[in-house]
């Protein structure tokens, strides 16, 4: 039946040319040495994406459509408790793909958390049926969504023993020194902080005050300031 002529149709999304190609390639140099006939397969569909800074990709309780590899930007991955706290499970960057994505395709189950992104994406996104050949058929791509799922684990691993057995004011203050422009002040309130950590805003506003009295830090409205970084970055030395 031939569609109405006011009936949108979603465009399909160009082929990549080889200077994309290659950009893909340098930042996942794994990929590079692949030339196995069903790689090709994988590769000829694959597809450039874009998406604007603020977009949720995905939600908990979606499926998962396609596999995508960020090759500029960042997606922001956070699980929401039902009491409304939330806890940053990681980041997705460029060279990087996203477990929760490799996990859901894998095992056919939905996303049990949302990806947000933090800025504009690049990216490249194959369809879940040529994932599906990729991983079975080529010993290549295989190697290389295993390795990055296996890394991506250990990560978050990482993230459980912190969350689970870290003191807060050393996981606090080390935070607060990777996040430190370089005059040592930090954006972000008290709650997204505290997404950061897995913890309540009620438990970062505390440790903040805390550190504020011994003249740590200064601080202010959306943003803090490190006011004697040397005497914090000791007590961490002393507290490890």
């Amino acid at each position: 039946m031939q569609n109405k002529s006011d009936d949108f149709i979603v465009p399909e999304p160009p082929r990549l040319d080889r200077a994309v190609i290659d950009e893909w390639l340098t930042h996942f140099p794994e990929l590079n040495g692949l030339d196995d006939p069903v790689w090709q397969k994988v590769l000829d569909s694959a597809r450039p994406v874009e998406i604007p800074a603020g977009t949720t990709v995905f939600r908990d309780g979606d499926g998962c459509q396609n596999y995508m590899f960020v090759i500029e930007g960042s997606v922001r991955v956070q699980k929401m408790a039902e009491n409304g706290r939330e806890i940053v499970l990681y980041r997705v960057s460029a060279g990087e793909a996203c477990i929760l994505t490799t996990s859901c395709l894998l095992s056919h189950q939905r996303y049990p958390a949302e990806g947000i992104t933090e800025t504009d994406i690049r990216a490249i996104s194959i369809p879940v049926a040529r994932f599906d050949e990729g991983v079975a058929g080529s010993a290549g791509f295989r190697a290389f969504v295993f390795s990055s799922y296996g890394q991506r684990i250990a990560d978050l691993i990482l993230l459980v023993e912190d969350v689970a057995f870290g003191r807060m004011d050393i996981r606090l203050g080390q935070y607060l020194l990777d996040a430190a422009d370089d005059e040592g002040n930090v954006a972000g309130t008290h709650q997204a902080i505290a997404a950061e950590l897995g913890t309540a805003r009620e438990v970062v506003s505390r440790q903040l005050k805390e550190f504020e009295r011994r003249g740590w830090l200064r601080l202010g409205r959306g943003v803090l300031k490190i006011s004697d970084l040397a005497t914090l970055r000791n007590h961490l030395s002393a507290t490890l």
